[in-house]
Formats: C-alpha cells, sequence, structure tokens
C-alpha cells in the first residue's frame, strides 16, 4: 500500500494514518455510524463491532477470523489526583489497526502529533503493522510509567512532610497515594491474561512473521516492568503509612506523658489548696500574718521536690 501523509475525516474524531503496507485508523469519541463505517471497510465481524459500540467493563482478548480483538483500561489522572481507567479497543488485522477510545488519551494524541511531524519533516516513515504496534504500547506504557513516577513524586513530598513533624497532615495525604498505586496495580493485573492471549493469538496468525516473537516479548515486558515499578512504589507507601502511624502514636504517648507528670505535680499542690480551704477551727496559719505566703512556701516546696522526683525518674 502506497505510503500517505495522514489525514482526518470530516467529523475531526477519527484519525487514519496510512504507512507501508498498512494502515492505523483511531476513532476517539465516535458515533455509531462511524463505528460501523470503519467496521464496514475492515470486514469487522458483528461481535467485534458490538465490542466497539459500547464500554467493555473489563479487559479481555478475543479472536475471530483474521481478525483479533483487545479490550484494555489504562489508568490516568483524573480530577483532584484521582486515578480513573481509560479504555481502548485494539482490532488488528494483517495489514490494519483500529483503535477505539471513548474519551481523550493522552499518549495517543501524543503519538499523532508525532507521526504528523514525522511526515511534514522527513516524508514517509518506513513502518509496519507490527512495528507500529510495539510503538503504540510503548507509548501507552510510557504513560502508565509517567503516572507512577508522578505519584512516586508526591510520595516523597508527603515523605518530608511527615520527617518534619506534620504527620497529621499526611495521613490524608498517603491515603491518596497509596490508592493511585493500588487502581494502577490493579488496572495492570487485570491488563496481564488478555495481553498475553492477545500476543499468542497474533503469534499463531503469524500476521507478522517469526520477527514477531521477540516483539511481542518486549510489548508484554513493557507492561511488566510497569506493573513492577507500581508495587515497589506501593510497598514504599505502605511502608510510609506505617512508620506515619509509629510516629503519630509516639506523638500522642509523648502528650499522654507530659499531661500525666503535670498532673502528678500539680494534684498534690490542689490538695492542700483544698485543705487549707476548709472552714475549719484551729486551722494552721489561719490567723497567722504571713499565713498565706506560709501555704504558698509550702505548696512551692512540694512542688520543687515533686519536680525533681520526676527528672531523678526520666520521666521527660
Amino acid at each position: 500500500m502506497k505510503s500517505k501523509s495522514p489525514m482526518w475525516y470530516p467529523s475531526n474524531m477519527i484519525f487514519r494514518h496510512q504507512y507501508e503496507g498498512g494502515v492505523w485508523v483511531d476513532l476517539e469519541q465516535p458515533t455509531e455510524e462511524e463505528i460501523r463505517e470503519v467496521a464496514r471497510e475492515f470486514s469487522i465481524s458483528e461481535p467485534f463491532e458490538a465490542e466497539l459500540l459500547s464500554p467493555t467493563p473489563m479487559p479481555m482478548a478475543a479472536v475471530d477470523s483474521d481478525r483479533i480483538l483487545l479490550v484494555l483500561h489504562f489508568p490516568e489522572s483524573g480530577a483532584e489526583g484521582a486515578t480513573k481507567n481509560q479504555e481502548i479497543d485494539f482490532v488488528v488485522g494483517n495489514r490494519f489497526i483500529v483503535t477505539v477510545r471513548y474519551e481523550i488519551i493522552a499518549s495517543l494524541h501524543h503519538l499523532k502529533k508525532i507521526l504528523e511531524a514525522q511526515e511534514l519533516t522527513h516524508g514517509s516513515v518506513p513502518v509496519t503493522t507490527d512495528v507500529l504496534l510495539e510503538i503504540l504500547f510503548a507509548h501507552l506504557y510510557s504513560s502508565v510509567r509517567d503516572h507512577t513516577n508522578h505519584a512516586a513524586t508526591q510520595l516523597s513530598r508527603v515523605e518530608r512532610d511527615m520527617f518534619d513533624g506534620h504527620e497529621h497532615r499526611t495521613v490524608r495525604a498517603i491515603s491518596s497515594v497509596s490508592r493511585a498505586f493500588l487502581n494502577l496495580e490493579a488496572a495492570l493485573a487485570n491488563q496481564e491474561e488478555p495481553l498475553r492471549r492477545f500476543l499468542e493469538a497474533l503469534e499463531k496468525k503469524e500476521f507478522f512473521g517469526d520477527s514477531f516473537a521477540e516483539r511481542a516479548q518486549r510489548i508484554f515486558s513493557n507492561r511488566t516492568h510497569v506493573a513492577r515499578l507500581v508495587k515497589t512504589h506501593g510497598a514504599v507507601a505502605g511502608e510510609l503509612r506505617e512508620t506515619n502511624i509509629a510516629l503519630l502514636s509516639a506523638k500522642q504517648n509523648e502528650i499522654i506523658k507530659i499531661l500525666t507528670v503535670v498532673s502528678f505535680i500539680f494534684l498534690p499542690l490542689a490538695l492542700i489548696a483544698k485543705i487549707f480551704a476548709m472552714k475549719a477551727t484551729d486551722m494552721p496559719f489561719a490567723e497567722a500574718p504571713n499565713g498565706f505566703w506560709i501555704i504558698i512556701g509550702i505548696m512551692f516546696v512540694v512542688a520543687t521536690l515533686l519536680t525533681l522526683f520526676v527528672l531523678k525518674k526520666r520521666w521527660i
């Protein structure tokens, strides 16, 4: 197939890039009619077309004649740092790739801009379907890696705040980052089996020759590497949570200890004050001209002795 410049369908939501021997069609928030039109063009079966027409709750892979369907969900940063899953549907044949998505995905948008720039500056770049497929997955998993590194950067800031004495403030921040890593880990774990079946089906169909086995291994290794990175940072987040809990507990114990020591010193003084406040006859120092100062002196001596006792015991 002769290579030519990328073009847009009239809807501006369908990107078409023709390369040496094939074509990549990317549908972003397509209408039902647009999906049916592309399905007719590439002879996509009705079951596959039905999957493209509506979101699929879980990742999956399926084979139909000489077409292979893959549905994956990729984690992406949402509002207020939350993580949401974005679905991408792939239909791959011998000489074409069709991708369908229901919202803007930054990594694919970036890849399309790169392809356009290459066409403008260098002309047609020789590429085959299997190479483009690897490039697609490389961009998608690179985006997940960037999201993971961003969460890890937040975790580093949380760690600094925690050891600067802001344990209470970091409780919510650690929970938020830990939740992000859990969502990432779950999304990548759900991808593992469908992606494996998809790549194995492509090898069995022998669309791309013997060299695709190594390329498939690199695609799957990309997912595995990102999954390990997420798991490592998730473990760090768990350790920080435990450390934060320990620091909070230590600070609370210190506060309780100080309050206990203060009570230990001032309760006897309060008792002395209550005793001398009793309206009983023959109360010591009641008639003495300097009775008030004598009682204050007694209380001062008792407080001093109790303070020395506390210091000797190293309670504070």
